[in-house]
């Protein structure tokens, strides 16, 4: 008796097991996943020759080809030609070391971002070692903040004279010869200087990407 019921519940378990898995089938491609609907991604560009930006993209996923989202990103913009430089000497009247600063630069140009977009795919992704196709494209209003440039210039009280000391000056026509003498130079002035002339300018954006999505592999 006792071996008929050990049969009879090795049984009932393969039959059980057989009624879960269909024939043709396996748990690997039969499994649906997790859906979600909101994502939520960050975006970091340091690498690029024309300054730095950080992003965020929140998205809703209407299906598993379309998400909509929004884009909001900070950055700023330099020229290409833009070369920081350090002379490290101390100041004349204390033992403050100068900071590094760009021979030429006039103006500091921060944007500020936000804009709507569309993430599309073009074919569903296999589940093993597959690959996706999409297309994203976005657009919106950007506003553009621009700081002039302070620089620390040796200066004289008189022409010729030894008296030396150091004043933060932006770049203008009257001390342009100054301004642009490296050998005047002593340094950068701090970021905060010149933020009470800040000028906003208005603009637009719009760009676009293709995505490749990789599916997982199979080592699980």
């Amino acid at each position: 008796m006792k071996k008929i019921a050990l049969y009879l519940l090795a049984l009932g378990c393969t039959t059980a097991a057989l009624a879960q898995q269909q024939p043709g089938s396996t748990y690997f491609y039969d499994a649906k996943g997790i859906v979600y609907k909101k994502e939520l991604t960050f975006d970091l560009k340091f690498l690029q020759t024309n300054g730095y930006a950080l992003g965020v993209n929140i998205g809703t996923l209407k299906t598993y080809y379309r998400t909509n989202y929004y884009n909001f990103e900070l950055g700023e913009l330099k020229h290409t030609r833009e070369y920081r430089q350090s002379f490290d000497f101390p100041a004349p009247s204390s033992n403050r070391v100068s900071r590094a600063f760009i021979f030429g630069k006039q103006n500091n140009f921060m944007v500020l971002r936000g804009g709507w977009g569309q993430k599309r795919y073009f074919s569903e992704k296999a589940k093993r070692k597959g690959l996706a196709v999409g297309l994203s494209y976005e657009a919106g209003p950007s506003l553009g903040i621009l700081k002039p440039y302070y620089l620390e210039l040796v200066r004289t009280s008189e022409p010729g004279g030894n008296d030396y000391f150091i004043r933060s000056e932006k770049y203008s026509a009257a001390n342009e010869d100054l301004f642009l003498d490296i050998t005047r130079i002593f340094g950068a002035s701090g970021f905060s200087k010149g933020l009470g002339e800040v000028k906003v300018l208005p603009g637009g954006h719009a760009k676009m990407a293709v995505h490749f999505d990789w599916g997982p592999s199979t080592n699980l």
